[in-house]
């Protein structure tokens, strides 16, 4: 049964038209047109879809439609207007911290969230925060710079 629900997507408040129990991610992609979520295992393993909700990194292809209902959507398109995902995607350009990058988008937003939160993360916080993302190019060494460099400038604009 279609239904009518409304998200928060990336600031902007939009009603969507779908069957209620429809992966996030299709209506992301497919209704929405909302490209930079990518799908990549659509079981919630990989992390290519990664989205926040309400601030958390969540699995779009695992998350229902009626379950996003309200709430606010950021995807990578959202990115470039929150201040840390800025300097996050900044700083992944400036490393070149993508190969293919198919998964760094869901990459980004699991950061972002983490960041917005913790902007001195431990190793181990940091690790976790990646746990659910492969990247099958081999770019960990890069993404790794990328973030320790963010949270650098994150630290030094607090000192400031």
């Amino acid at each position: 049964m279609t239904t009518s629900t409304q998200i928060l997507l990336n600031g902007q408040s939009v009603t969507v038209n779908a069957p209620e129990n429809t992966p996030l991610l299709y209506v992301l992609r497919n209704d929405l047109e909302h490209k930079g979520t990518r799908f990549g295992c659509g079981t919630g393993n990989c992390g290519a879809c990664t989205v926040m909700v309400d601030g958390q990194p969540m699995q779009s292809c695992d998350m229902q439609l009626w379950a996003a209902s309200g709430k606010e959507v950021i995807t990578a398109e959202g990115l470039a207007d929150d201040p840390i995902g800025q300097l996050v995607q900044k700083s992944f350009i400036d490393e070149q911290a993508a190969q293919c990058g198919y998964c760094i988008n869901g990459i980004l937003m699991s950061v972002t969230a983490l960041l917005k939160k913790n902007t001195q993360p431990s190793k181990e916080i940091l690790m976790e925060s990646l746990n659910r993302h492969l990247c099958r190019c081999g770019t960990h060494v890069r993404i790794l710079r990328a973030i320790d460099r963010v949270i650098q400038q994150l630290n030094e604009k607090r000192a400031a």
